[in-house]
Order: structure tokens, then sequence, then C-alpha cells
């Protein structure tokens, strides 16, 4: 009982609830000791698999059921996903701010010199929603099909003259680039298209990406049969700054701990006669299916676009589980388990009543 083999059968058992292991552990931990042949040190896979399985049933109220920790595993899975993606949000918080227009335009004359670029205006916040802050007066975008509008907010602005050839401006934009200690990326060429049918692409369009410090720079370079303006286009952005990762992991691990405890919680509650266990169960279902439907289809759309068009700095976490473009589904889920939670806390049916002492 205190071999090697033992002491990790024992951190095995940690996996059911501790009145379980007071009252069955040693019995437990006997059998499987018999059990296990002369020599071995060390629980199998398939031991430690179903030691696991059996205690987070036993853990979740619900030591019969065979779909129980599925459940709460996809419970705690997609809650941490969503909690990691707020805590990044709030890191972004310690990004620098953009730079200035001044700073702008000096920095777009030593990359494109002898060009004058307009439209340059300073950004109004780090994050906008058609072209301003987040506000209350924009809920209503971000909840009916605008929510993709949210997004990084840049500075930049663009030359209105066609360039005679793009090729130049190209080359000449990437080793000024690297003059001045950008590191520049792999170009990518689109074609233009001007129709919705299958037809002739009107022209192409270069992209330019670089990053210096924290400072992610994008140029897009139109061949002059394109008919669109400006021909040139440049914008600054912020990178990732450090703090998102170390947030978002936190931010993902304690999500997922505090929604595996109170998946367990409800599950206890509502074990046997309980007046809303059908309903409970039913609520759990309407929640998964509005936070995981949508956010597998955004990792697939995103991981296409991103494919497609490469980025030195990726897009932030919470657009990869499309949000606020579904942020009206997530709500719908978030009301759903608040609702589950609190028939949760109604009282069991099998519970003796209590009764007053006659004075």
């Amino acid at each position: 009982m205190t071999g090697p083999l033992a002491r990790r059968y024992r951190r095995l058992l940690f996996a059911y609830p501790r009145a379980y292991r007071r009252s069955r552990g040693d019995e437990l931990l006997g059998a499987l000791l018999d059990a296990a042949p002369p020599g071995r040190t060390r629980p199998t896979a398939r031991e430690a698999a179903n030691l696991i399985r059996h205690g987070l049933r036993a853990r979740l109220g619900r030591p019969a059921s065979r779909t129980v920790v599925a459940w709460a595993v996809l419970t705690a899975v997609i809650s941490g996903v969503f909690s990691a993606a707020f805590a990044t949000r709030a890191a972004w918080e310690t990004a620098r701010p953009l730079p200035r227009t001044a700073e702008a335009r000096a920095m777009l004359a030593e990359i494109l010199p002898g060009q004058e670029f307009t439209g340059i205006q300073d950004a109004p916040a780090m994050f906008v929603i058609y072209g301003q802050p987040l506000s209350w007066n924009a809920a209503r975008d971000l909840l009916f099909g605008d929510g993709g509008e949210y997004a990084r907010s840049g500075i930049g602005g663009g030359v209105d003259a066609p360039t005679p050839s793009p090729q130049e401006t190209v080359e000449l934009v990437q080793h000024n680039l690297r003059a001045h200690g950008w590191t520049v990326y792999a170009l990518t060429t689109r074609d233009i298209y001007t129709c919705d049918a299958p037809c002739d692409p009107a022209g192409q369009y270069t992209t330019i990406a670089a990053q210096r410090g924290d400072t992610v720079f994008t140029m897009q370079v139109y061949t002059p049969q394109v008919p669109i303006s400006p021909h040139i286009s440049a914008s600054f952005v912020r990178a990732t700054p450090f703090a998102v990762y170390p947030s978002g992991l936190i931010g993902g691990i304690v999500g997922a701990v505090v929604a595996f405890l109170l998946f367990g919680w409800a599950s206890r509650r509502t074990e046997g006669r309980h007046p809303a266990r059908a309903v409970v169960k039913m609520l759990l279902g309407v929640t998964l299916f509005f936070w995981w439907v949508p956010t597998l289809f955004s990792v697939q759309w995103m991981a296409r676009h991103y494919q497609d068009e490469p980025d030195p700095s990726w897009p932030p976490m919470w657009e990869w589980l499309g949000q606020p473009t579904f942020s009206l589904l997530f709500l719908i889920g978030c009301a759903s388990a608040l609702l589950g939670l609190a028939l949760a806390a109604l009282p069991r049916r099998d519970r003796e009543p209590l009764t007053t002492a006659a004075v």
C-alpha cells in the first residue's frame, strides 16, 4: 500500500470526491493492487483513463452516467475559450497608443518619399466600430449583424494618383523598410474582379507587410487599370501586446475550472427527484448549441481567411470565436446558462421537510 505503484494509484484517485476516497479509497486501492501483475510500477493508460473517467462521474454526482463527463468537458472548454477571449481584450489595454498624424506622415515619408498621402487622421481608439469608439449607441450594430465591423483601428492614408509602375513602387518600399529597421514579410498578390460571375480579373494588387517593434505596417499597391482610388493605401496598427498571451492562458484556465465546478454543482443538485431536472438538461443543450456552433463555424472561416491573406499580427482571439459578430447568440447562451443554474438551485423533492418543534 506504500510502494511506487500504490502512490501513483492514489494520485489518480484524486479524481474522486473526498468523501468517496475516505469511505472506499482503501478498498479500491487494494483491488487495483491485487489485480496488478508482479513487478508493475506504473498504472496502464487504460487504468488511468478509467479511474479519471469514473472519478469525474462520481465528482459530478452521476456515477452511472456514460455521458456526463463529455458534457462537462464541452462546457468547460467553451467557457474557458470565451473567458480567455475576454481576458485578452482586457490585456489589449496595455498596448501603446497608435501613432499620431505627424508621426505617421514622417514614417510614410521614409517608406515612400515624394508621395503626398491624404486622409491621415488620428485614430479615436484602439478598437472601433464604423470608425467610432465602442459605446452603447453601437449595441444595435453589435447584436444584429454588424458586429464584424468592430475591429482594430489604425492610422494611414492613400495616394490618389495612379502609379505608373507598381513593381518599382513595391521594390522601393521594401528597400526603404529594410533600410529603416523594419522586418519585411513575404509579398502577397491578389486579382481584382469587378463582376459577380466568373470573369477575367480587372487587375491586381500587391500587399506589403512589415513590423518594427510593436508597430505593424501594411500597404496595398494596385495596378493602374484597377478602377479604384487611391491606388496606394497604407496603414499602421499596433501588434498584439505581450500581456495578451499570459492573460489569455490564465483567463482560459480560470474560466474552465469555474465552469466545471458550476457544472458539477448543478449536476449534483439535479440528481434524483429534482423538479427542474429535465428543463436544466434542455437549457444545457441550448447553451452549448449557441456557444459551440458559431465558434466552430468561425474558427474554420478565420483559418481559411488567414491562409488566403496572411498578416504578421494574428487577429484578436474573439474574432476566431465569431465575436462580436455572433454576440446575440452568445448572449442567448448566457441567458440559458444562468436560467439553468437558477433552476438547479431549487430544492429537491427527495429532501426531508424541516419540522418545527412544539414549544
